[in-house]
Formats: structure tokens, C-alpha cells, sequence
């Protein structure tokens, strides 16, 4: 019954869609609402009228009607807030649709016993020759015991399945199981950069530390078994109706170690060219190999359009040509550029000191993308590593004046206010994220109260003008749910409840929505058409199931989508509104935790 309600739906959808394109009526309108449209008044209207993928008028609910027909698709938001979509500056959804349906997601988990409760379950239905893994998005001071595993008890849930449970890009934790199957013992050597913990023995614990970088964490995952085709299509599916959920319509794609492309690349290429991606999707290429960095760019410029990628089909009007698209293609270079510029943050180690050779390895990629005209995003933690980094970026702008091309550094926790106005003069931005709320109380515990207040130095970003977006840096580190980034920017506090953000650098509930939407866009000059809800803006619009603005603390952490549209179409509802979207299907394979579990985790 629920499919064939959806399938009329869509049917009105197209029909209502095509009568648009000719005669500038609404296929949508969404009313009896509370707008909060974030513009520069910061109105608040009732209702709003779509076609085409975007808005054509908002207003009171009364005149907003009038646009409708026959055919329009009219959602009574029953007094719910409204804003716009929200734009994830930074994660890797590419990488993380792929194996989505494999992962047990202790995302929101707030207690290690129903943690380690869940891993046990999962061990018990996950098939030989398959392993449990929970990856990241988690840490010890959300869980009310404020402890981690031990590898004793990791070992007492899963027992003869093998597991890998990642803590941040800290550490990670193999079973037993894991150990044999990986065939690591006594003749393990360490890889370069990571640390496999021995007892007294010789023998490998299961302990894996990146000390200093998450090299031993990247390659050791990529050693565990994918899923097959089919399978890794429904679990980007299944990701992306996560993220639609959470209130998320557009992510800018960060690449990641051990994805490769155009080959991994393959998934959310081939549902694009189906219109079945539900994200706008802009992407970034990510370098792979150490000393063959310049090598992989000089290949990509040669064979790939800035802005190249898929539009979804067409159908062969002009008046398609003219309808806005979700967005998936290539958007630069970054967040790697070259391995020996990998600052991981990790911060239960001390800071990691760059390689001598970095500045020689860095310029020539540098170089060769400012001549081409790329756009770059670089990843640095620390403000020794955006000193030199800065050093080899203003060399090049003596030689080849950047002149405008968009470029930003990825997280900057630690950056200095010198620095901050070498990144303004050269027109920089900076995509900041939410891991200092999984990562605060290890801040304070190495460098201090007094550090970790300016840890990110917001307001002083924003007063100088520099272009800030925010993210969450999903899924291994931080969690992929938005809504902890906001909870983050408007309380000072970690997870675990620790308040350590001074009070300047603490944003009020406008401006921090703001930051993850249209900061995001501004970073790549996306902002004029997107971010707002008005007049010949783009229709990315969410219900809320609480009020953002009003509700307590704790509740923003809570919060989720009701209902999602990307482009002007539902792209997810929930039970009250589920006669406007699709049924989400079974994950594939059948012993998926996300059959079970489902992703961030409310209770």
C-alpha cells in the first residue's frame, strides 16, 4: 500500500514537474509552517511555493495557496519549523556510502554496556568470512561509564567473529579473531608511522596506535572485505537517506585515504546518472600515494574538467536544460595534496612535526594547480603546520597570482591570529568542523583550559571576514549528524558535557545555522542561489522535529528532519509524513547491522 501512495505521489511529482516548465505554476507548496528563512532580516514567513527545483514566492499560507492547481503537491507542515538545508563543508560520504551498510554505528550510543551489547549481537549475525566493525564517530566521554572498551571485552562480545573497532584516528582495536585473519604475530613488523602494541612476548595485543599519523588505521580497514556492487549501491543509498534524515541536502566531498578514483568513484557516478542521488555532491581528489602526488594531479587536470561530473539524463527540452541539477562533480584538489603535509590530529600523542621535505613535495602540486586554475583545500590541525603551509602558498602567489581562485584550509583548530590575516590577504577560507567535541577533553588534558577556549578562534574568523564554513568531518572521526556541530558552535561544550569554548567564540543559534549553510556554499562561491528561502533560490528546505531556536541545549542534539526536499522534491519523510516519499528499502546484505540498528543512534 505504502509503495503505490508513493508511486502516485511521484506521478503527480512528474506530471505537476513538466506543467511547471510551460506555464510557471507550483508542482509544491509547503504551508502552515514557520519559516525561518535566513535571510538578512531574518524572516519569518508561513508558506512557500516551488517549481522548477526552486522557490518562486513565500509568504502567508492564505497567498501562497493561490499558486496551487490541481496537480500541486500541498504538505501541511502543521506549525513545524523550516529552514534551509544544511550543507556539510567537509565529509566523505563517497567513501562512507560504500561501506555504510557494514558498519555498526556507535553514533549517539550514550552507554559502553549498550554498546558492547550491541557488538555482541552483531558478532552473532555476521556471516563467516565477514567481520564486525564499528568505524569511528564515537568517543569514550559520550558514554555515561566515561571509559573505552577494553580489549578484553571486546573480546568477550564477538568471540570467533572478527572485529575492528576505530576510536577516532587515535587507535584501534582488533579481536583475536581479527588478529588470525589479518595474520598479524610476533614477525608483524610496524608500518611506517603506526604502532602495533606487543605484550611482554612479543605478541600483537590487538591495540593499533597512529603514532604519528592514521596510516596503520587507513590500511588496515582497507584490508577488510568490501561489499559487492549491488550491495555497495543500496548502502549509498541507504547513507544518503541518513544524511537527508539528519536535515542534510548538500556535502561537499572530501576524498579520503584508499579511495581512489575514478574507480571508487563508480557508485554515486552511477546513481547520479539515474537522478537517484538525493545530495548535492561536489567532490575533491584526493592524493593517494606518497612521492607520486604530482604525478596523480598532472594525470587528473589532463583528464577532468573542474565542474565535470553528471547532471542526471535528460530529456532532450530546453526547458530541462534551464532546471537547476543536483550537483555532483569535480570541484578541486585537496584535502590531501601530499602525504609528507599530513598533520593528524591525535590528540592523546604530541603534535606530529612535519617532514623536512614537505615544502619541496607541496610546491610543485601547489604550482601546478594555481597555473591550472584549481581550486585546492588543504587538511591542517595545527598552526605550526598552516605557518608552513602558508610559507609555500605566498611563494607561489609571488610567481602566479592566485587572483581569486577559491582555496581553503580544513579544520585550523589551532590557527593563530597572524595567520589568520595571511589567509584573509590571500583570499582564504576556512571549512572548521565538530571535532573538538569528541576530542576536547584530550585537548585540555595535553595543552591546557587556556588553548582549548580559542580552539577554533571563531569570532575572531568572523570579524576579519574570512569565509568559514562548517562540517562535521564524518564518518571515522567525528560523527557524520550535523546536529552535534550545532549543538558544538552554540553551547562550548563536548559531548561529555564539558563546557571549554570561551564565551566569544560561542555562537548564537542564526549564526551558527548560518555556518552550515550558506558559510558552506560561500566557500566555493555557491551562496548567491542557495542558503535562503526566497524568491529564485534553490528549493533545499527541511522540517524541523523540534524547534532549533527555542529548544533546551541538550534537545538540539535530538533533532532530525520530518520531511527533506532537494531541488524541490521530497527526498525523505518520516511516518507523519510518509505519503510523500518513497519507503527506505532493506539494507544489503540481510545481516546488516543497519537492519537493526539503523545509523546515529537517538537513545
Amino acid at each position: 500500500m505504502k509503495t503505490k501512495l508513493y508511486l502516485f505521489s511521484l506521478f503527480i511529482w512528474l506530471t505537476t514537474e513538466a506543467s511547471a516548465q510551460t506555464r510557471g505554476i507550483s508542482s509544491l507548496i509547503v504551508y502552515n509552517a514557520k519559516i525561518h528563512t535566513l535571510d538578512n532580516n531574518n524572516t519569518i514567513t508561513e508558506a512557500m511555493a516551488v517549481a522548477n527545483g526552486k522557490i518562486i514566492s513565500t509568504g502567508k499560507s492564505a497567498d501562497i495557496l493561490k499558486f496551487k492547481t490541481k496537480n500541486t503537491i500541498i504538505i501541511d507542515a502543521k506549525g513545524k519549523v523550516i529552514v534551509p538545508g544544511l550543507f556539510d563543508s567537509h565529509m566523505h560520504i563517497i567513501r562512507g556510502g560504500r561501506f555504510f551498510n557494514t558498519e555498526l554505528r556507535w553514533d549517539g550510543v550514550r552507554s559502553l554496556k549498550s554498546a558492547l551489547a550491541m557488538l555482541k549481537e552483531q558478532a552473532q549475525r555476521t556471516p563467516e568470512g565477514q567481520w564486525v566493525r564499528v568505524i569511528g564517530g564515537w568517543n569514550a566521554f559520550q558514554f555515561e561509564e566515561k571509559r573505552l572498551p577494553t580489549l578484553e571485552e571486546i573480546n568477550n562480545a564477538t568471540g570467533n567473529t572478527p572485529a575492528f573497532v576505530l576510536h577516532l584516528y587515535g587507535h584501534a582495536y582488533l579481536n583475536k579473531a581479527g588478529i588470525k585473519a589479518l595474520k598479524m604475530d610476533i614477525n608483524t613488523p610496524n608500518p611506517n608511522g603506526g604502532l602495533i602494541e606487543k605484550d611482554i612476548h612479543g605478541n600483537p595485543t590487538g591495540m593499533l596506535v597512529a603514532e604519528p599519523n592514521a596510516f596503520i588505521l587507513y590500511s588496515t580497514l582497507s584490508k577488510l572485505p568490501e561489499l559487492n556492487p549491488e550491495e555497495k549501491i543500496n548502502s549509498t543509498k541507504l547513507f544518503m537517506a541518513e544524511m537527508n534524515r539528519l536535515g542534510v541536502t548538500a556535502i561537499m566531498d572530501a576524498g579520503g585515504g584508499f579511495q581512489n578514483f575514478p574507480e571508487d568513484y563508480g557508485v554515486t557516478s552511477k546513481l547520479c546518472e539515474s537522478s537517484e542521488l538525493t545530495i548535492r555532491m561536489p567532490y575533491y581528489l584526493f592524493a593517494q600515494k606518497a612521492n607520486s602526488e604530482l604525478n596523480d594531479y598532472t594525470k587528473w587536470i589532463s583528464s577532468v574538467e573542474i565542474g565535470d561530473g553528471c547532471n542526471g539524463p535528460s530529456d532532450g527540452t530546453a526547458e530541462f536544460a534551464k532546471m537547476p541539477k543536483t550537483e555532483y562533480h569535480v570541484q578541486g584538489g585537496g584535502e590531501n595534496l601530499v602525504m609528507s603535509a599530513g598533520d593528524f590530529e591525535n590528540f592523546d600523542q604530541p603534535r606530529p612535526d612535519l617532514s623536512p621535505v614537505m615544502e619541496s613535495q607541496l610546491a610543485p602540486v601547489l604550482s601546478l594547480l594555481v597555473k591550472n586554475r584549481w581550486p585546492f583545500r588543504i587538511h591542517a590541525t595545527y598552526n605550526e603546520s598552516i605557518s608552513r603551509f602558508l610559507n609555500v602558498i605566498e611563494d607561489i602567489n609571488r610567481k602566479t597570482p592566485l587572483n581569486g581562485l577559491l582555496w581553503f584550509f580544513d579544520h585550523a583548530e589551532t590557527v593563530s591570529t597572524e595567520n589568520l590575516q595571511r589567509i584573509k590577504a590571500l583570499n582564504g577560507g576556512i571549512a572548521i568542523q565538530h571535532r573538538m567535541a569528541y576530542q576536547g577533553e584530550a585537548f585540555v588534558k595535553r595543552y591546557g583550559k587556556i588553548a582549548a577556549a580559542n580552539t577554533v578562534p571563531l569570532k575572531k574568523i568572523m570579524e576579519m571576514g574570512i569565509k568559514v564554513g562548517m562540517g562535521t568531518d564524518g564518518t571515522r572521526v567525528a560523527s557524520y549528524n550535523p546536529w552535534v556541530g550545532l549543538y558544538w558552535l552554540t553551547t562550548g561544550k563536548t559531548l561529555g558535557g564539558l563546557k571549554y569554548m570561551a564565551d566569544e567564540n560561542i555562537a548564537d543559534r542564526t549564526t551558527a545555522l548560518k555556518l552550515f549553510t550558506q558559510g558552506s556554499a560561500q566557500l566555493i562561491s555557491l551562496e548567491k542561489d542557495r542558503g535562503i528561502l526566497k524568491k529564485n533560490y534553490l528549493a533545499d528546505f527541511i522540517i524541523l522535529s523540534d524547534d532549533y531556536f527555542t529548544t533546551a541545549e541538550d534537545n538540539i542534539l535530538n533533532i532530525e528532519s520530518k520531511l527533506t526536499v532537494v531541488n524541490g522534491k521530497v527526498v525523505y519523510a518520516d511516518n507523519d509524513f510518509r505519503l510523500f516519499a518513497a519507503p527506505q528499502p532493506k539494507a544489503m546484505p540481510e545481516w546488516s547491522p543497519i537492519n537493526y540498528y539503523g545509523g546515529y543512534q537517538k537513545n
